[in-house]
């Protein structure tokens, strides 16, 4: 049981609900995002989606965008990435999944990839432009190795569609709470908790909800129908807020022990 699997089983023992928070490898640099990924693990982040920078993104808002083009300004790439995460991996056993287009991926080869990706400590991939029927060299190279594919569903998804996405996924099925891209917002659809439903009668797999979701009053909202949180783009607008300061680190993880303490309420 790789450690996203053992880490949802836990929190169903204790009817606690996933915080997985999202930020871009690299911005500002490598440095300050390896003690961020230890700081968020001390404030009750339950796993870390890590971002591997990429030029041209289809899912991304410009937030997320501006960040992966910091960190591309510092040339880093995914072996810089998981070069990290093996460091990380000394001290920490805290669930780490890649989310990264496929070009890098492609580039470095489906066997290679996941190879290099468990060897370094990697417990999942979420990849937005590979659909399922795409990825079987990945997933099965993936699920030889314990490697956890995790697949996206949205408010337009049909059923019969999220019938084939549950049978494929492994991990979690990330549910995309809005039509669009990445990004903070005001409100959420009025629909999320029919659809979230929509999803739980499905599938026993544990459905995560990401896209939009930055405040408080959306962490109880959402927590209340999904199995986890995701939020992005409001805290990589803290960290862009932060950038220069020496309390970025610490600035960064009090906003986002607000909105886990908010989720731990539920």
């Amino acid at each position: 049981m790789n450690r996203i699997n053992q880490k949802f089983k836990s929190l169903c023992e204790l009817k606690q609900k996933a915080f997985i928070a999202y930020i871009t490898a690299g911005d500002p640099n490598l440095a300050i995002t390896e003690k961020l990924v230890h700081a968020l693990e001390k404030v009750g982040v339950d796993i870390i989606e890590l971002g591997v920078p990429f030029s041209d993104p289809m899912a991304d808002g410009p937030t997320i965008q501006a960040a992966s083009e910091r960190a591309l300004k510092n040339n880093v790439s995914l072996t810089d990435i998981l070069a990290m995460v093996s460091r990380i991996r000394k001290t920490s056993q805290v669930p780490i999944a890649l989310m990264t287009y496929y070009n890098p991926v492609f580039h470095m080869g489906d066997e290679q990839f996941v190879a290099h990706a468990v060897k370094a400590g990697v417990d999942g991939v979420i990849i937005p432009d590979l659909p399922p029927e795409e990825a079987v060299g990945l997933r099965k190279y993936s699920l030889n190795a314990g490697l956890s594919t995790v697949f996206f569903m949205a408010p337009t998804t049909t059923n019969e569609r999220l019938k084939k996405i549950v049978q494929t996924a492994t991990g979690f099925i990330y549910y995309v709470s809005l039509t669009g891209v990445t990004g903070a917002r005001v409100s959420l659809s009025k629909s999320i908790a029919s659809d979230i439903r929509r999803v739980k009668r499905l599938t026993a797999k544990p459905v995560c909800v990401g896209f939009g979701i930055s405040t408080k009053d959306h962490m109880r909202k959402v927590g209340k129908y999904a199995d986890g949180v995701i939020v992005g783009s409001a805290i990589i607008k803290e960290i862009e807020k932060n950038i220069g300061k020496k309390e970025l680190v610490a600035n960064v993880s009090g906003f986002v022990q607000g909105l886990v303490n908010a989720l731990r309420k539920v």
